[in-house]
């Protein structure tokens, strides 16, 4: 075991499967000699060279689009987007070709790639830098779509990414890359992707989240149980597209209240989907409506304003409360 931050954990994963796989290549910008705008990528480009960690120009939709061609054709590309608001310039490239390649060919062909991309607030970013943007994504069937919130975890699933024969969209907290380290093994290993982490076992209600506000309501739930009795079941998803359905609905059958926490805007988003779910499956389990504390329906604010705007603890306890008077 090592400690490790969240770009250490994902420098390594990286190295660690471009050792072993000749077929993965890292394309994206500045990610080569400058090794990212994060240094995610740092010392890849002296190792595995300029064939295998490509500086393109300045054209998401370039970067995505010839992924797309170098998968269809065989190799592991993993793409770079710097910033999530990037992203949009991509679109068509992953969601008409890339996610549909499977289905639209029948199953003889797939795209087997990654597309990483740094997202979220908190540190300070103007708008199109601190998006959140994964209902956008988790609407279009083909893709799955990762969200760690922990180095182990964020290892674990980059290379199960890595590995995995479809496209898989890697969104990796800003806020978190060096947030703070943990143990993580030296070896190589997988985390499945779209199985849930309980992280706390609880029996009065369940909180579920991913990315940033995992630690944001882990710090509530363990206040509500050391000042007041209150057992909190926390549900990190790491995988947003597939859900963990059954995770969830045992969860819910046994807390029988519910709140959702994530940083993306509330209307619309994956929260609104869980909650749709539950209501499908465990609707006479609930002691109380649904709750979701979310960013607000706007774009992204100023950095004066952004702790408000994000899910703090003032705005989750607020909904505890409210879930447990009712």
């Amino acid at each position: 075991m090592t400690m490790m931050t969240i770009v250490q954990a994902i420098n390594q994963a990286l190295e660690s499967e471009m050792e072993k796989d000749e077929r993965i290549i890292l394309l994206g910008e500045d990610i080569g000699k400058n090794g990212g705008v994060f240094r995610v990528t740092d010392r890849l480009f002296e190792k595995f060279g300029e064939r295998r960690v490509v500086d393109t120009p300045i054209a998401e939709s370039a970067i995505i689009g010839a992924a797309v061609g170098m998968a269809a054709r065989g190799l592991r590309p993993i793409a770079e987007i710097q910033f999530m608001g990037f992203v949009f310039e991509a679109m068509d490239q992953l969601v008409a070709q890339a996610a549909r390649l499977r289905f639209r060919s029948g199953g003889t062909q797939t795209a087997p790639m990654v597309i990483r991309v740094p997202y979220g607030g908190g540190i300070r970013a103007p708008e199109l830098h601190s998006d959140s943007l994964e209902s956008v994504f988790a609407h279009s069937p083909g893709l799955k779509i990762v969200m760690p919130s922990s180095p182990y975890d964020a290892k674990g699933l980059l290379i199960a990414a890595m590995r995995d024969p479809d496209p898989v969209l890697f969104l990796e907290p800003m806020k978190l890359y060096r947030a703070f380290q943990e143990e993580v093994p030296e070896e190589e290993y997988t985390v499945e992707i779209g199985k849930a982490n309980k992280l706390r076992e609880g029996e009065d209600l369940t909180i579920i989240t991913w990315g940033p506000p995992v630690y944001t309501v882990k710090a509530v739930a363990e206040k509500w149980w050391t000042e007041k009795g209150v057992s909190i079941e926390i549900i990190d998803l790491r995988t947003v597209a597939p859900l963990d359905i059954e995770t969830i609905i045992a969860s819910v059958e046994k807390t029988e209240h519910v709140i959702i926490v994530h940083e993306a805007v509330k209307t619309g988003g994956i929260g609104a989907e869980i909650a749709a779910v539950i209501s499908e499956k465990a609707l006479y389990s609930l002691a109380a409506p649904i709750l979701r504390v979310a960013g607000y329906d706007t774009p992204y604010p100023t950095a004066m304003v952004e702790e408000e705007w994000l899910p703090n603890e003032k705005r989750i306890n607020a909904a505890i409360t409210a879930v447990l008077e009712e």
